[in-house]
C-alpha cells in the first residue's frame, strides 16, 4: 500500500444546516459537485489515453460481446462461482484490499486491510479459493487505521502482523485457534514501515519483510523484534516513461518452493493512474539474499484503462487444493473506484527457468476453478432482522471511540443505536461492505425526542451523502456537508429507502411501512466519492447513523443487489 497522498484539490468542509448558509455557499458547492463528477468519470486523474486493442487480444476487431454475468448469492449479491466449474472475478467483491492468505491443511484463511472500521480484520474461510465465508473479526479494539496485515501460522500458532497509521507502527496479535480469542495487540515499534510479510529462513530464523526493500528480525516467539530494520533488496524499476503513481515498493510476500525463496512485491503506487500498480518478483536460494529480480517483470500490470481491472497489485502466491498454484491480489473495477479495491484470483504457472507467470490475462473472462477443492456457500446476507448484534463481519463502526460498542444493542427485533454527535461527520456511523454496482437498502427508523437519524452512503467523515430526519425536517447530506432541510411529513417514524444504481442515488420515504413511497426531491451522482478525489484508500459504503439525543430504533433492514 502506498503512503498517504496529499489531500485532493477539492475542498470538503462541514457546513451547518441553516438555509441561509446553504444559499451562501451554493456557487462553491456547485463547483465541487462538478469536480466530483469529473473525477468519477476519470477526467481528473492521469489523462492517459485508451490504448488500442492488440490483434492478439480477445475481441480485437470484433463486435462488443454481451456483458458477462456473475453468479448470484444471498440478497442477490454477485459471487464469483458461476456454478459450471468456472469463476468470474472478483472472488471478494467490494472493499477487500491487500489480501493476506494462509493455507492451513485443506483450509484457506484470508483477511484484508480494514482501515478505520471496527471491529476489524475479519477473517474469511474457504476450501476452494473461490467461495468464502466470514469466521469473525480478530481486532475489536481501535489501534489506528489498519493497513495491509499479514496472516500466518508458525509452530501451530496463528499470528497477525498489523501495520497502522495514527499511530504509525506495526503490531502483532496471536491465537491458538483461528476463531480466537486473539491476544491484545503488542506494539513492535516500527514507525517507518508498512506492509509486513512474515518469512522463516532456512536456519529457522523469523523475519518481517517490510516496505522499501527492508526487513527486520523477529524473536523466536514472533512477539518482538530483534534489532533495527535493514535494507536487503532493491526492487526492479519500471521504465521511466510508464504512467504510474510512484515507485513505492510495498506489500512484500515470501513463499518458498523448491530451492528458492520467492519475494513478490508491488510497485507503481496503489491508486492514481489505472496503469500504475503492478506485481514484480525476485528470488534467492537463501532468506538472507542476494535477491535476483525476475527477467519477466512485471508479472501483472494493467496496461490500458480499457481493461476490466485497474491498478492490479499486492499479490500473494498460494498452493491450490490440488497442488497447482494461484495468486490473490487486488484491483479497482473499471468505472467503480467507489467500490474500493476488490480481491482477484489469478492462476499461476511455473516455467522451465524456475520463475512463474500468471495466466488469467486481464481477468475479464471466466476462468476454470481450482481443482480438488470443496465448494460451499459464499458471503453473507446484508439484510438484518436484528435478532442478534452482528458487529464485525457485517456491521462496523467508523473510527470508533473507546466504548463505542456500548452504543449499540438489539431488542425485540430492532437495533437501538445511541445518538452521538450532530451528523455523520461526528456520529461514528455503522457501515456495511456492499460489492455490487447497483443495490437498494431500506429500513424502518424511529427517533427519540431531540434525535436525528438516517441512511447514508459513506466514504469517510468528510465525504458522504444520504438522508436523515428529525421530528420536523429532513436533512440532506451531500458532498460531506448538510444541505437543504425540507419539512418532514412523517414525524418521528418512517421507512426510508436508498437506491444506488451505478452511482445514481435516489431516496424514497414511506409513512405506512413501505406500502406506498414518496420520492425525495434530491437525486445525486456519486461516482467521484473515492480515493483519487479524497484519499484514504476506502470505499463508498451503505450505512446508518444516529445523532443528536436519545436512541434511534432501526428495524426490518433489507438489502438487495440490483441487475
Amino acid at each position: 500500500m502506498a503512503a498517504l497522498h496529499p489531500k485532493a484539490a477539492i475542498g470538503l468542509w462541514f457546513a451547518n444546516d441553516m438555509i441561509s448558509d446553504f444559499q451562501a455557499m451554493e456557487e462553491d458547492v456547485t463547483g465541487r459537485r462538478d469536480m466530483l463528477k469529473l473525477a468519477g468519470a476519470g477526467l481528473l486523474t492521469s489523462g492517459l489515453p485508451a490504448a488500442p486493442a492488440r490483434a492478439s487480444e480477445p475481441g480485437a476487431g470484433c463486435a462488443t460481446p454481451a456483458p458477462l454475468r456473475w453468479g448470484r448469492g444471498l440478497d442477490g449479491q454477485r459471487k464469483a462461482d458461476l456454478g459450471d466449474g468456472r469463476y468470474l472475478n472478483p472472488i471478494m467483491a467490494g472493499d477487500h484490499p491487500d489480501p493476506s492468505i494462509l493455507k492451513d491443511g485443506r483450509d484457506y484463511y484470508m483477511t484484508f486491510s480494514t482501515f478505520d472500521s471496527y471491529p476489524g480484520l475479519v477473517i474469511w474461510h474457504s476450501r476452494d479459493l473461490v467461495n468464502w465465508r466470514p469466521v469473525g473479526p480478530a481486532l475489536p479494539k481501535n489501534i489506528g487505521a489498519v493497513w495491509a496485515p499479514e496472516l500466518c501460522k508458525h509452530d501451530g500458532r496463528y499470528f497477525l502482523y498489523i501495520p497502522t497509521k495514527g499511530p504509525n507502527t506495526s503490531w502483532v496479535i496471536w491465537a491458538d485457534r483461528i476463531e480466537g480469542p486473539w491476544s491484545d495487540p503488542i506494539d513492535l515499534d516500527l514507525p517507518h514501515h508498512i506492509d509486513p510479510g512474515h518469512a522463516v529462513g532456512e536456519d529457522g530464523s523469523r523475519w518481517l519483510f517490510l516496505s522499501g526493500g527492508d526487513r527486520v528480525r523477529l524473536s523466536d516467539d514472533g512477539l518482538s523484534r530483534i534489532g533495527e530494520p535493514e535494507h536487503v533488496y532493491d526492487p526492479w524499476h519500471y521504465p521511466a516513461d510508464w504512467v504510474v503513481e510512484g515507485f513505492s515498493p510495498e506489500g512484500p510476500k515470501i513463499v518458498r518452493r523448491g530451492d528458492y525463496y520467492y519475494l513478490v512485491t508491488a510497485v507503481g503506487g496503489t491508486a492514481g493512474p489505472p496503469t500504475g500498480h503492478m506485481v514484480i518478483a525476485a528470488r534467492s536460494r537463501s532468506i538472507h539474499g542476494p535477491w535476483e529480480n525476475c527477467p519477466h517483470n512485471p508479472i501483472v500490470r494493467t496496461v490500458s484503462h480499457d481493461e476490466k481491472w485497474w491498478s492490479r497489485g499486492h499479490a500473494t502466491l498460494v498452493e491450490g487444493p490440488a497442488g497447482d498454484w494461484w495468486s490473490v491480489y487486488h484491483g479497482y473495477e473499471n468505472g467503480y473506484w467507489t467500490l474500493g479495491r476488490q480481491t482477484l484470483l489469478d492462476p499461476v504457472e511455473w516455467t522451465a527457468d524456475g520463475w512463474f507467470r500468471m495466466t488469467g490475462g486481464d481477468l475479464s473472462q471466466p476462468i476454470g476453478k481450482p481443482a480438488g477443492g470443496t465448494s460451499g456457500p459464499h458471503g453473507m446476507a446484508l439484510s438484518d432482522d436484528f435478532s442478534a448484534l452482528a458487529l464485525g463481519a457485517k456491521w462496523n463502526f467508523f473510527r470508533p471511540a473507546e466504548g463505542e460498542r456500548d452504543r449499540a444493542r438489539v431488542e425485540d427485533g430492532a437495533l437501538l443505536l445511541a445518538a452521538r454527535g450532530t451528523a455523520p461527520v461526528d456520529s461514528s456511523p455503522l457501515l456495511l461492505i456492499a460489492g455490487d454496482q447497483a443495490y437498494r437498502f431500506e429500513c424502518d427508523i424511529e427517533i427519540a425526542p431531540g434525535g436525528t437519524a438516517g441512511l447514508i452512503l459513506f466514504y469517510d467523515d468528510r465525504l458522504y451523502c444520504g438522508l436523515g430526519f428529525d421530528a420536523d425536517r429532513f436533512v440532506t447530506h451531500q458532498y460531506g456537508i448538510e444541505r437543504a432541510r425540507p419539512a418532514n411529513p412523517h414525524g418521528a417514524r418512517m421507512r426510508m429507502r436508498v437506491t444506488n444504481d451505478r452511482h445514481i442515488v435516489t431516496f424514497d420515504t414511506s409513512g405506512d411501512g413501505g406500502r406506498t413511497w414518496t420520492r425525495f426531491d434530491r437525486g445525486m451522482e456519486v461516482s467521484g466519492y473515492h480515493h483519487n478525489v479524497r484519499g484514504g484508500f476506502l470505499m463508498l459504503r451503505p450505512g446508518l447513523y444516529s445523532a443528536g439525543e436519545g436512541e434511534a430504533r432501526f428495524s426490518n433492514f433489507t438489502f438487495r443487489a440490483l441487475d
